[in-house]
């Protein structure tokens, strides 16, 4: 499922909610192509650890991890910064998943 969440500038991104199919896939590109640098360093460099101690095999193991959670810390950092859901829908399914609670839509 897809969201909507938009900050006080009026500035809208949409983001995907639930598995990261592109994180799955293409590992931590995904996230610094979102602008994501921390979680970027982060993915590349567990996988690289992995890869060391498996000579290279080991190295799909956290993004096989990451594609379960990283929407989630996306989400939650950009809501963090200010971001809020733009619908109703989008707040009802973050509730649901409980990436959050009790936060307001934004006007």
């Amino acid at each position: 499922m897809k969201g909507i969440l938009k900050n006080e500038a009026g500035i809208t991104k949409k983001v995907k909610i639930g598995f990261s199919w592109t994180t799955f896939f293409f590992g931590f590109i995904p996230a610094l192509i979102r602008g994501d640098l921390k979680w970027a360093v982060i993915m590349f460099l567990l996988a690289a650890v992995a890869g060391a101690f498996t000579f290279g095999v080991g190295a799909w193991i956290p993004g096989l991890i990451f594609s379960f959670v990283y929407n989630k810390l996306y989400i939650k950092e950009l809501l963090e910064k200010g971001y809020k859901p733009a619908n109703e829908e989008t707040k009802r399914e973050l509730e649901a998943r409980g990436i959050t609670s009790g936060i307001t839509t934004a006007a």
